[in-house]
């Protein structure tokens, strides 16, 4: 009888990639912001990998990440040139977290934004190195910088975000129990709950990127955001949206909906001493792609 087949090479890229795969895409997602993006990018890692001699590489960890990386700089080349002709606020593709995996950092969508106004050098330093755990002399191989100008790198980066660290971090189970709340004023147009959840300073994001109706500016302050709410409760009958799933969304207390239109968003809230001081809606449904399971998932009797 004929034995099993031997392992082909591709068999051999397969199984030695495939372990590191969800770390190059949260490498990926976290440069680019985009879970497509990170997808596509970490797809064309393995092709290299599987051309690559690879009885030739010592640590294909490192070796992948900076591959990845790479990738991630030139697109961001392009990526830059489209968030400048962006239809209202831009925000990262939304990243619903898996509520039995530790997300294994302290990336918030706020921070994602801080790194937004990095250049991709200074982002990928920071990532590389205070996220990622990578040394200096690693990141020097990766970016084709000295080890001293990828510390610069990192420390001007490092400058630039610290203040977007929240400084009092909500438990996650005060973070839901406040997204909640938030979801039932919002919904119902409860101006004194909607008062007693924001923050004097709250700001507003909605991105719907000319594909849905959506504030093409943020909206700051307490007063004009719960009359942003009130309105649109106002507009829709009590019961037209849903949540469909509630959960960390890039390391933010939030939710997944179903909306009047039939189709979902997503909302996710910063907080800080028991009160929402941002407001992050992501409606563009090019940005939803990945999430489509959910509804389809809400919809089965």
């Amino acid at each position: 009888m004929p034995g099993p087949p031997e392992p082909t090479i591709s068999d051999d890229a397969a199984a030695s990639f495939a372990p590191l795969r969800a770390r190059l895409i949260r490498v990926a997602y976290r440069m680019l912001g985009s879970v497509a993006e990170a997808e596509d990018v970490v797809q064309d890692a393995y092709l290299r990998w599987h051309r690559t001699d690879r009885a030739e590489v010592r640590d294909p960890a490192g070796f992948l990440t900076r591959v990845v990386t790479r990738l991630c700089l030139d697109v961001l080349k392009s990526a830059r040139l489209r968030r400048e002709t962006y239809i209202g606020p831009w925000l990262p593709e939304p990243l619903i977290a898996d509520p039995c995996e530790d997300e294994g950092d302290d990336i918030t969508l706020t921070l994602m934004l801080a790194l937004e106004r990095l250049s991709p050098l200074e982002r990928a330093a920071f990532l590389l190195h205070d996220v990622f755990g990578l040394g200096f002399d690693e990141i020097a191989r990766t970016l084709d910088r000295d080890a001293a100008a990828c510390r610069q790198l990192a420390a001007r980066a490092r400058g630039h975000v610290r203040a977007e660290r929240p400084r009092f971090p909500v438990s996650e189970e005060r973070g839901q129990a406040i997204a909640g709340a938030f979801f039932e004023a919002s919904r119902s147009g409860d101006l004194k709950a909607l008062t007693a959840l924001l923050a004097d300073d709250v700001v507003f994001y909605g991105d719907g990127g000319g594909k849905r109706p959506a504030t093409l500016n943020p909206i700051f302050g307490l007063a004009k955001v719960a009359r942003l709410f009130e309105g649109l409760a106002r507009k829709h009958a009590p019961g037209a949206s849903a949540v469909i799933s509630a959960g960390r969304i890039d390391g933010l207390p939030g939710f997944v909906t179903t909306e009047p239109d039939g189709l979902i968003q997503t909302t996710a809230l910063a907080v800080e001493n028991d009160r929402i001081v941002a407001i992050y809606v992501v409606r563009n449904p090019d940005k939803l792609r990945h999430l489509l399971a959910l509804s389809a998932g809400a919809a089965r009797p």
